[in-house]
């Protein structure tokens, strides 16, 4: 339509008046003018949706255009506009738009279809094409209202949409009044949480605990973790209500990552510090059982728990810092493949210890034999199990080797044998013999470490120089010390009870007998007495050890 006035001119009045119309048709059409809005590629779509919910430029009437929103009532696109966008905000996440594709027919590489997440760590919300125009998809906008709510859980979603008016509020230092306000709101109930927090730690957990006997566990393990602990609570409460305040992206990305990447920090300490504790709780399980082995699996548990622990939290708090997990994790799998290649003799050690703690075959102080190895366990560790040999020198046997070995465990046995042959000369008379057997055999049965259901002794053997007695028992004691010092009380008493009855211990000799000579007394002692008197000087015997024993204690 053409409009003609005399002279083709127009007066400056007429002018004035169709600049203003030209500048009031936005207005006349719901605010603006939405019939222009370019939709044509990924990067497009989301320039307007972002563009259009800034703060000098705020026109949700045109971001939901970037909506795939058929079927949604249209009271709500603009609202689920600005909460996608709040989504965002909300999780520090600053889309760049450098690196969205301007290509109209984009498809994704992987599925083949004209699609685009736009960002990898919101996989739910993203574009795809309907026609020639790309659009966030209709399952995203079906999902905003619950990744909404899982930005803004506890009802500060409500608090949001109170509050995201601001945008027409006074700034200073580029916030508004009310998010400097909510700043100050935040760190103050920071620092109050985090003071009641320690203090019910302190003043009611701990003191309870005391009241209940439990002072070394208190002292040590929860007085420790009381303030780990409430700045774990305090940073979790923050990465719910930093969003609320809606800051400037470029400050909200550093400043809600840094506050995620502080909880997987102070979880992990407060978990470092109730591994104590639950190693101490093992220790007294440990404590109640016989087994040594346990003693020395408590503190390798301990230290694989922390390492575990550290890990963990290392690999959380990466994932906090938006670095990829995954690759991170596929490249410690390359990684340790190559590291298990060049390490088999350290794998193979590693899981011999795991199977000497699965097994066990001997204990802390067991006295084994197994190839050269002759000595009692000191240490069983991760790589090695450390051998206290009898020279005092110490063998440190890998594992790998010790799993695979023989192991003959002299510290499992219930009763330690002593075999051993008397001998005796063969000028002994047999009533002698056999009263001096009946002294062993009771030496044997008085004696507080010998086993009295089992043992041998007898006469047993003529040998070249002497008559033989067998004496073949057992000790019931639980260490090779205990085993020593009564072997040295069984020989001492033998021997004494050997002098006593005048029985004489034999050597290897040759004999020459030579006819006496009258002023010559003979070597071979005279044995004059009978079985009666024998036994007579047994029993004289034992009264009088009973009677020093007495004296003694």
């Amino acid at each position: 339509m053409f409009l003609f006035l005399p002279n083709n001119r127009l007066s400056s009045s007429m002018k004035n008046l169709i600049i203003g119309i030209i500048l009031l048709l936005p207005i006349f059409a719901n605010g603006q003018d939405t019939s222009s809005v370019n939709l044509s590629n990924p990067y497009q779509t989301v320039y307007t949706h972002l563009s259009n919910l800034q703060d000098d430029s705020y026109y949700p009437e045109i971001a939901q255009k970037a909506l795939n929103a058929k079927g949604v009532d249209a009271s709500r696109r603009a609202e689920l506009a600005v909460k996608l966008k709040q989504i965002f905000d909300g999780k520090g996440y600053m889309i760049d738009l450098d690196k969205l594709p301007r290509n109209p027919n984009f498809k994704d590489t992987i599925t083949g279809k004209a699609m685009l997440v736009v960002d990898d760590r919101i996989p739910l919300v993203y574009l795809e094409k309907v026609g020639n125009k790309w659009f966030f998809s209709s399952k995203t906008v079906e999902n905003i209202d619950e990744l909404h709510a899982d930005v803004y859980p506890w009802g500060t979603d409500s608090l949001v949409q109170l509050l995201s008016n601001g945008h027409s509020l006074t700034k200073y230092f580029g916030l508004y009044s009310w998010q400097i306000l909510g700043i100050l709101i935040i760190v103050f109930f920071s620092f109050l949480i985090h003071m009641l927090l320690t203090w019910v730690f302190e003043g009611i957990i701990i003191r309870l605990l005391i009241r209940a006997g439990q002072r070394t566990i208190a002292g040590q393990y929860i007085k420790p973790v009381a303030k780990p602990f409430s700045l774990f609570a305090v940073a979790f409460l923050l990465t719910i209500l930093i969003p609320v305040l809606q800051l400037p992206i470029i400050f909200s990305k550093y400043i809600i990552v840094t506050i995620k990447a502080l909880i997987p920090i102070f979880g992990t300490m407060v978990f470092y510090k109730m591994v104590d504790l639950l190693a101490a709780h093992f220790e007294k399980l440990a404590a109640k059982n016989e087994s040594t082995l346990d003693d020395q699996l408590v503190p390798l548990i301990r230290r694989a728990l922390k390492v575990f622990v550290v890990i963990t939290g290392g690999l959380f708090t990466l994932q906090n810092l938006n670095f990829n997990i995954t690759a991170l994790l596929a490249g410690i799998s390359i990684g340790g493949l190559a590291f298990a290649l060049a390490a088999q003799d350290t794998l193979k050690n590693l899981f011999g210890s795991l199977m000497i703690f699965v097994d066990r075959p001997f204990q802390i102080g067991d006295w084994i034999i197994s190839d050269k190895i002759d000595g009692s366990v000191e240490e069983v560790g991760f790589r090695s199990t450390r051998v206290r040999t009898f020279h005092n020198s110490v063998t440190y046997v890998p594992n790998g080797k010790m799993a695979d070995m023989t192991i003959d465990n002299m510290g499992m046995r219930q009763y330690r044998r002593y075999k051993t042959s008397l001998a005796i000369t063969y000028d002994t008379p047999a009533d002698l013999i056999e009263v001096f057997v009946k002294g062993l055999e009771r030496i044997v049965l008085e004696h507080p470490a010998t086993r009295k259901d089992f043992y041998n002794i007898y006469l047993n053997n003529f040998g070249a120089s002497s008559l033989e007695i067998l004496f073949y028992i057992f000790f019931e004691v639980p260490a090779l010390p205990a085993e020593l010092k009564a072997r040295h009380e069984i020989m001492i008493s033998i021997i004494k009870l050997a002098e006593e009855l005048g029985v004489r211990f034999a050597f290897p000799t040759q004999t020459l007998h030579m006819e006496n000579f009258p002023e010559k007394k003979s070597l071979t002692p005279e044995y004059s007495g009978n079985k009666d008197e024998y036994e007579t000087k047994m029993s004289g015997w034992f009264e009088k050890e009973k009677v020093g024993a007495a004296r003694e204690n």
